[in-house]
């Protein structure tokens, strides 16, 4: 299977901030709904922006469709405030000859109601990134890199979005990459995960394969070697732990109390991120060629 977007190295440092990204590599499949997840400071933004050629990276390497074949959407969603909504279309047309589909942009416009005549600086947050969205969707593209794009919209709007990205994606193969705070969002639409902390990547593959590689245990507190121990915590005589199963997983079945369960990826996302330390995962299909 081809990859959408392949990072050997990736790195990218600035002159004040010091490292945002290092030493990344990981390729995403295509036609994939990605979720890039991560704290605050972690490097999503710096990502998206390096695979959309907004950024250089300072050391490695990242391949991607050549740049008329992608559709970027930055968080603060960059527009001509002077400008309509129809002009923003149009302009989306002019500026995309020979790839833009006036249907997928228009659909996106119409269903959030947006007065073709209102000019940018007079839209909501919400309506900002629609229309946004609106251009990036009718672009065509192959590759489509959204940071934090639904953040200002509500959460009915925000279901009929990705109802659009999920159709998009069916529909012509698209590979999406996103960014977002909104776990319960990304659990419903992305089958990817990238989870990126301190600059570097810390697990990434296909959602149930990450799911199935880790296992939410609670049972009497006992030692859970030789287990990989994600997160644990205790109340009174009972341990609750999310672990990667090392081997069999002796926690499971085995007579003494313990109960083990497949994790949600809200669980598995949290606890990851309270623990920065633990040895990074990243599954065959998220491995980038040697």
């Amino acid at each position: 299977m081809t990859a959408a977007i392949e990072a050997h190295g990736l790195g990218r440092r600035f002159r004040r901030g010091g490292w945002a990204l290092r030493d990344c590599s990981f390729q995403l499949p295509t036609g994939r709904i990605c979720a890039l997840v991560g704290p605050n400071g972690a490097g999503k933004s710096t990502l998206l922006a390096l695979a959309a050629g907004v950024l250089k990276p300072t050391e490695g390497t990242l391949k991607t469709p050549p740049r008329e074949a992608l559709a970027y959407v930055a968080q603060d969603k960059p527009l001509y405030p002077q400008l309509t909504v129809a002009e923003t279309l149009r302009l989306g047309a002019d500026l995309n000859p020979g790839r833009w589909d006036p249907a997928a942009a228009g659909k996106v416009v119409e269903a959030g109601g947006l007065d073709p005549a209102r000019r940018v600086r007079a839209l909501s947050g919400g309506q900002r990134s629609r229309l946004a969205l609106a251009l990036a969707l009718g672009k065509r593209p192959t590759l489509l890199l959204l940071d934090e794009v639904l953040s200002e919209v509500d959460p009915l709007a925000r279901r009929e979005l990705m109802g659009a990205l999920l159709a998009t994606v069916t529909e012509h193969g698209t590979t999406v990459l996103m960014s977002s705070h909104i776990l319960s969002e990304l659990e419903d639409a992305c089958d990817h995960l990238l989870l990126i902390g301190g600059g570097r990547v810390r697990l990434g593959g296909p959602v149930d394969d990450l799911l199935q590689a880790h296992t939410l245990v609670t049972g009497p507190i006992r030692d859970l070697a030789p287990h990989t121990v994600i997160t644990a915590r205790s109340t009174g005589r009972q341990l609750t732990a999310l672990i990667r199963p090392e081997g069999p997983a002796s926690t499971d079945g085995d007579g003494d109390g313990w109960q083990a369960i497949k994790p949600t990826l809200e669980e598995l996302v949290l606890a990851h991120l309270g623990a920065p330390d633990v040895p990074a995962l990243l599954t065959p299909a998220m491995e980038a060629a040697v």
